[in-house]
């Protein structure tokens, strides 16, 4: 099959002049990215890459890291991108449960660093190969269900577990992408999302795959919302592809929010509930497209989307229609459709469905089972996300193993956040659930802002203006910063641990 790795070859031959990479120090043309990517390649099959075996990525953020990415597959190879800021320890587990036996690096001092538990051989970027590269095998053609790379769910304790993604999810979805967002050679995007996080991937490759120019800056650059709005402006950016609404709700809660997204034509937000940013006027703040994602891991990224009308919905977090080549069911406990406007759990098949999890037979037993509705062989993921389906599509109703009741009722904690953050004192929302010593469930609501001369009492007496009573915090707990995790998300397990040590 052809890949998007052929695609950006392919562009560097069209056009090896035109602009690919944008950073600080300089500008990477297609041409020379393209011969980096293939010596990088020889590399790699001259220290025996090939299909099915994992190489790990590990450098830093930059033009490095998207020449190693594609050189791994170009060499017929899977890659395990590392975040290699975190701490080793992490790096380690991540490197032993993907399976990783190569190591493609670019400084020989972050390898001695890292330690990382690999048997195989190092290869090192800029490096000569053996006999200039005259020995190295060539890579056979690539198989739609060969190993393209491994990514990690995020959980939080135990060891992480390797999802296996294949070249026909991947390619699947970057083709989507590029076709359904309209990216083309006039695309400007920045990437915002970590490296070893899979929305990385979309954030790199889908603005090349479509012939376009990637900005890849320093992540604190990123981060801060004076840096990043000057980024925006200094280099014409008119797309992002991989922002959470905590981030969004970051820049947006500025007196300068909209401005610092001037020029933006296309915003792609995913990873957590929009629905917040939504009840407190966000859209407002994006005067281009505004696209809701929706997915896990274990389907390649993203499984439904939801253009967001200037005028949004607020009553409901809608994700959407399935994306091209997906299947989205909502089955009942005995796996049997619910009829429309009914609640059920989101299975997910086609084109994006992993292989499962590495060495995990029992989990993927569990969660990657046989479609009951489609042709033999067939399989779905189990999200254990509860949705309900109506003309627009999908409206995400929480997890199954999350899910919070109030005196029997079901509670839907971004409806709360979304009422806190129309205070205009209050910058931040998080509400999570607690259990007091009579094992009652009571909500405490986690605010930022400028809240000194706020109240609790006057948060409540807002919230009582369009809450009903069973959805009124307990407790408010006034922080100066929210916390994130290193995908940008809330860390509501970092809250709530924090609430068990009061």
């Amino acid at each position: 099959m052809r890949t998007f790795v052929d695609e950006i070859a392919a562009h560097a031959g069209a056009d090896p002049g035109r602009v690919a990479l944008t950073t600080e120090a300089g500008e990477t043309t297609y041409g020379e990215l393209a011969e980096r990517i293939d010596a990088a390649a020889r590399l790699l099959r001259a220290a025996g890459a090939g299909p099915e075996r994992v190489c790990a990525v590990a450098v830093r953020r930059g033009p490095d890291a998207v020449v190693a990415m594609a050189a791994v597959l170009r060499a017929g190879a899977a890659f395990l991108a590392l975040d290699v800021e975190q701490p080793p320890a992490r790096l380690a587990a991540l490197v032993r449960s993907g399976g990783a036996d190569l190591l493609l690096a670019a400084e020989p001092d972050l390898v001695a660093r890292l330690e990382l538990p690999i048997d195989g051989p190092t290869v090192l970027l800029g490096a000569e190969p053996p006999g200039g590269g005259a020995g190295a095998r060539q890579a056979g053609p690539t198989e739609p269900c060969g190993l393209a790379y491994v990514s990690h769910t995020s959980g939080t304790t135990g060891e992480p577990s390797a999802v296996l993604i294949e070249h026909r999810g991947l390619d699947n979805y970057l083709r989507f992408v590029v076709h359904d967002y309209g990216l083309g050679p006039d695309t400007v995007a920045l990437q915002v999302a970590p490296l070893g996080y899979d929305a990385s991937i979309r954030d790199t490759f889908a603005p090349l795959l479509a012939g376009g120019r990637l900005v890849l800056l320093p992540r604190g650059d990123v981060l801060r919302p004076e840096s990043f709005g000057a980024a925006v402006r200094r280099h014409d950016v008119n797309t992002l592809l991989s922002v959470t609404p905590s981030f969004l709700s970051h820049l947006t809660g500025r007196p300068d929010g909209a401005e610092l997204l001037d020029g933006v034509e296309l915003v792609v937000s995913s990873g957590e509930s929009l629905r917040p940013y939504l009840t407190a006027g966000g859209r407002a703040s994006v005067r281009g497209r505004l696209v809701n994602q929706y997915g896990p891991t274990e389907c390649t990224m993203t499984s439904t989307r939801y253009p967001v009308p200037a005028e949004p919905a607020t009553d409901a977090d809608i994700v959407g229609a399935p994306i091209d080549g997906v299947v989205v069911r909502l089955l009942d406990e005995s796996l049997t459709p619910v009829p429309d406007g009914g609640t059920g759990e989101v299975f997910i098949g086609g084109a994006g469905v992993a292989r499962g999890y590495r060495d995990r037979p029992g989990r993927t037993a569990d969660r990657f089972v046989p479609d009951p509705l489609g042709p033999p062989g067939a399989r779905l993921y189990r999200t254990g996300d509860l949705a309900r389906r109506g003309p627009e599509g999908l409206s995400y109703l929480g997890r199954v193993d999350r899910q919070i009741k109030i005196r029997g009722y079901r509670v839907d904690p971004a409806e709360i956040e979304g009422a806190l953050l129309t205070h205009d004192a209050v910058t931040g929302a998080v509400v999570i659930s607690d259990t007091d010593t009579q094992g009652r469930v009571f909500l405490v609501a986690h605010v930022t802002g400028e809240l000194g001369e706020t109240s609790d009492p006057a948060l409540r007496l807002h919230l009582a203006r369009t809450l009903p009573p069973h959805l009124m915090p307990r407790r408010f707990v006034r922080l100066t910063a929210l916390p994130t995790t290193r995908g940008g998300k809330t860390d509501r397990t970092a809250l709530a641990q924090a609430g068990a040590t009061r």
